[in-house]
């Protein structure tokens, strides 16, 4: 028996030749989360610098024209880093600021769930009562709309807006912190190899 946990357990370690594909991975999903989230902010900048500063309706973050224009680079670029794995390690320390900005400024009110889910783990009042709007709203609409075909491309859902995405986002960008951009599919791992050769 111990003879085959340890050849399972060798088995298991000989997978270490593929580590490259975790941190690739996390990459590549999290290119087109950044890459959109800045673009759009982007696309529309007095917009956007207006909901960071806005008090009533908006973040109410002060120097809201800087922090606007850090947020938006920072997500953009930062998503063409992921992409190549270039200065992964550096990029992924502003683009951690940014979602615990997000968390704390945005999300944090609502809770943990991104989308409400009465009967998920860490359902609050807001989350709770949704589930009695969600109800009232599919009956409106089986009675007085085309219920079908309006939940042909998904299911109709309230938007809690809590932590959790930009929460998961911050895990993966501090593993990516801790494991950098991997082999052989990063310009990271190629530079780092040229400049060890011409330092030796």
């Amino acid at each position: 028996m111990l003879t085959l946990l340890n050849r399972l357990q060798d088995a298991l370690d000989a997978t270490r030749r593929l580590d490259f594909l975790g941190p690739l991975l996390l990459r590549l999903y999290l290119v087109p989360i950044f890459w959109m989230a800045g673009t759009h902010k982007l696309a529309d900048m007095p917009a956007t610098i207006a909901w960071f500063g806005n008090p009533d309706w908006g973040l109410g973050l002060p120097f809201p024209e800087l922090l606007a224009w850090l947020a938006a680079l920072t997500e953009a670029g930062g998503a063409i880093l992921l992409l190549f794995g270039l200065a992964l390690r550096w990029i992924t320390i502003p683009l951690m600021v940014t979602m615990l900005v997000a968390i704390v400024s945005v999300h944090w009110p609502y809770g943990w769930q991104a989308i409400a889910d009465p009967s998920a783990p860490f359902a609050n009042e807001r989350v709770l009562a949704s589930a009695e709007k969600i109800e009232r709203a599919r009956a409106l609409l089986k009675e007085h709309g085309n219920y079908d075909w309006l939940t042909s491309s998904g299911k109709l859902v309230v938007l809690n807006n809590g932590i959790e995405f930009a929460a998961t986002y911050l895990v993966m960008l501090v593993a990516l912190f801790f494991s950098g951009a991997g082999r052989w599919l990063s310009v990271d791992y190629w530079l780092a190899r040229a400049l060890r050769r011409k330092a030796s």
